[in-house]
């Protein structure tokens, strides 16, 4: 499992607390900038059994891990398909409140969600207003789109539509 969006105080030790509460874990891998050895904010935990990954998933994936919700997620081992877009949706004019775990539900009915984040400010930790959706099936997303796009989500008409690279952009 890919665990981010991790405080830079959170340790291996503070992981292993939490994930290995659902089953034996086979590692833990605190990912660390290779000059100052600084946290980078996100970490992989793979268990012995597939299922205890499952249950993880599914139970700690927002836990408010250091002050702050953790991202889990499956691990993708080929960054090309993320790279890609392909499933991937931007929704903007989100409210302030919703955070990570809103948008997850909100979308959650469309699909199988491969990752889900609402952008926030380095300087105070508060929503900058989009986030993206990056289903595991394209048609997903589309759907998404199509009923959630120009729609009312806590007082703001928000806007959604498939995410395309800032290369591609310009």
């Amino acid at each position: 499992l890919y665990v981010g969006d991790l405080s830079p105080d959170v340790s291996e030790g503070i992981l292993y607390e939490i994930f290995s509460t659902i089953g034996t874990l086979q590692f833990i891998k605190l990912c660390r900038d290779d000059v100052t050895k600084r946290s980078l904010g996100y970490a992989y935990v793979n268990y012995v059994d597939p299922q205890d990954a499952e249950r993880a998933l599914q139970s700690l994936n927002h836990t408010i891990v250091k002050g702050r919700p953790a991202r889990v997620m499956w691990q993708q081992r080929n960054p090309s398909r993320r790279r890609q877009g392909k499933g991937n949706i931007y929704i903007a004019n989100l409210h302030e409140s919703i955070n990570n775990k809103d948008l997850y539900d909100a979308f959650s009915q469309f699909g199988t969600i491969s990752s889900c984040k609402v952008v926030l400010r380095e300087v105070d930790g508060e929503s900058k207003g989009y986030g993206y959706v990056h289903f595991e099936k394209e048609e997903d997303a589309q759907k998404a789109i199509e009923l959630v796009n120009n729609k009312d989500i806590r007082g703001r008409v928000v806007y959604a539509t498939f995410f395309v690279p800032r290369s591609e952009r310009l």
